[in-house]
């Protein structure tokens, strides 16, 4: 549960960075996160005695900490927390493509692992992923075991509904359903995945029984502020995945941007933050279309706070507009047996009532063989920044995974 991350890393970080101690309460105010529907449930693996003794083998301590190999200064205390106190600290972390489809090279692999998928996604991620307030991906299957294949679709990916079960594991809060394959086995397997994830407490977005559903933002609590998400995707040129209406399920589209600028602009009046997460571009392809760089800038203009992507199955680049970031694509995560760069992407926010903050991290990984790692070497870690940073448009990364903006001048 949400309690058992707050007792890793991040957790601790924030208690730094705040001042604050750490106070008996309830359930929920001890997880920081309340969802105004109901979240997933996991648990943390088990610390391995050969990485270390503290958390799961992550160590603290001054003058410095350490987080799956990268050493981070001790920030400076602040004063303790007091009644008046209206600040906020909190991260949201976003993975790119998973797929769990019985037949895929993914599961396959799974079903071999004693481990299951914490011998697929090394402890060091899996402790990132369970350690943020609020953990979403992008669930690139449905979850049946009914429906058809849909005719003359290529790739169709199905799993069996308890595969759902690895989503806790993982500490997942939330999954975006718009992506081009969640209807690959038609409208009964997609009524089937809503219910399943319903069932699980996993909280979706950006699909939905009719379009009004599949419209409307999900509202997450943490930290005392409310965060939207809201999804949409224009993936395919033979639109084979359908648009939920009034009286069908579906996904929500954005070839024609308007209905989602209006998802955007509903999460942003209703809530203190609104992310909007876009599933775009080339497949295999670095290169960024036009419609990208294009109607991202419109969704920051429409009211989201930063705009994530994924589809392209390999990482893109970033651009900040007016402060902002886009995140073009997180490319794979844990998708198939292809060696690919990849990254968790960590949107940090803190602040009070008069100022706010949002920092970006890369956590970079790589998924070679069906298993996603951590990166630990400083010298490929920067290997995997420059090459961030040689496909973005204004961005440089530091050597601890930072993303900030570059100021270009003339002359």
């Amino acid at each position: 549960m949400k309690v058992s991350r707050k007792r890793a890393v991040l957790f601790f970080a924030c208690l730094f960075l705040t001042g604050c101690s750490y106070r008996e309460a309830g359930p929920l105010a001890q997880q920081g996160i309340t969802a105004l529907a109901q979240t997933g449930i996991g648990a943390l693996p088990q610390a391995d005695a050969s990485q270390g003794t503290e958390a799961g083998g992550m160590s603290f301590g001054a003058p410095e900490q350490v987080l799956m190999g990268m050493t981070m200064p001790t920030p400076m205390p602040a004063p303790a927390c007091g009644p008046e106190d209206t600040g906020f600290d909190f991260t949201i972390c976003f993975a790119g493509d998973i797929n769990l489809d019985e037949n895929w090279y993914t599961t396959m692999f799974l079903n071999q692992q004693p481990g299951g998928i914490y011998d697929c996604i090394s402890q060091e991620l899996v402790e990132v992923m369970q350690a943020a307030d609020i953990m979403c991906l992008n669930n690139e299957f449905t979850y049946s075991t009914g429906g058809a294949p849909l005719p003359g679709k290529a790739y169709t990916f199905r799993a069996d509904p308890a595969r759902v079960e690895v989503l806790g594991q993982l500490g997942v809060d939330a999954v975006t359903l718009a992506n081009n394959h969640v209807y690959d086995y038609g409208e009964e397997a997609l009524q089937d995945t809503f219910t399943v994830l319903e069932e699980a407490g996993v909280p979706y977005f950006g699909a939905g029984r009719t379009l009004e559903e599949a419209m409307k933002p999900l509202y997450l609590e943490v930290d005392g502020k409310t965060v939207a998400l809201v999804a949409a995707s224009r993936a395919e040129k033979n639109k084979m995945t359908p648009q939920a209406t009034d009286t069908q399920p579906g996904i929500l589209r954005c070839y024609d941007t308007e209905l989602f600028m209006q998802a955007i602009r509903e999460g942003k009046a209703n809530a203190d933050f609104c992310i909007a997460f876009v599933h775009w571009g080339t497949e295999y392809s670095y290169d960024l279309e036009r419609v990208q760089l294009k109607t991202g800038k419109e969704y920051l203009d429409a009211g989201a706070d930063a705009v994530i992507g994924a589809h392209s199955h390999c990482l893109q680049g970033m651009e900040y507009y007016d402060g902002k970031p886009i995140i073009y694509s997180l490319g794979n995560y844990w998708f198939n047996e292809k060696t690919l760069d990849t990254m968790l992407l960590q949107l940090h926010f803190s602040g009070d009532d008069t100022q706010t903050q949002l920092s970006v991290q890369v956590v970079p990984a790589v998924q070679s063989g069906c298993r996603t790692t951590y990166v630990p070497e400083e010298e490929e870690q920067r290997r995997i920044y420059d090459f961030l940073e040689s496909i973005s448009v204004n961005v440089e990364i530091s050597d601890e995974g930072i993303v900030t903006e570059t100021m270009f001048t003339s002359g």
